[in-house]
């Protein structure tokens, strides 16, 4: 595969994370049982975290495609942003009548993009829907058991607090 999928996916996720990162601290602090209220600084490092591992991954796949673990951990990505933009993104829309940030970036960016790299994927026979179905849940899974950490970090770095 050339490196314009690996290009476009991070095109995709960093435009999605900075229309999150203006818009979506701001947002949390309405009441609502879909999102805690979350500060600029902690999710900005969060969200930053989560680039950095999303562009780790993606040229990790792109200089050694051969790599089980290279294409787990991009395909894990890329499923889980496709998953992303329909939840929360569109879930919790559709549920509050809110406009939920990430949303337009998510559907017009993210999942039809990463659903092209998938398919070339795909043709290029370099991956099977149990590696991306796999993969897709423990990236998931893996970024959602770090979000809260990154969270705290974040608000550490924001605020001088100990961490505890």
């Amino acid at each position: 595969m050339d490196a314009y999928p690996v290009v476009f996916f991070c095109l995709a996720i960093t435009l999605h994370n900075i229309e999150e990162a203006i818009w979506l601290p701001r947002w949390s602090q309405q009441t609502s049982k879909f999102q805690k209220p979350v500060t600029s600084g902690e999710f900005r490092f969060a969200v930053i975290c989560i680039t950095v591992l999303a562009y780790l991954s993606a040229f990790s796949f792109a200089y050694r495609p051969e790599s089980d673990a290279a294409k787990w951990m991009f395909a894990g990505f890329l499923g889980s942003m496709i998953v992303n933009a329909i939840f929360p993104h569109l879930i919790v829309t559709l549920l509050t009548k809110k406009y939920a940030p990430g949303l337009l970036s998510g559907l017009l960016l993210n999942l039809p993009i990463n659903s092209w790299v998938i398919c070339r994927m795909f043709a290029d026979h370099s991956i099977t829907w149990k590696e991306l179905v796999l993969s897709t849940l423990g990236v998931g899974i893996g970024l959602l058991t770090l979000i809260p950490v990154w969270f705290k970090i974040g608000r550490h770095i924001a605020s001088s607090e100990p961490v505890d």
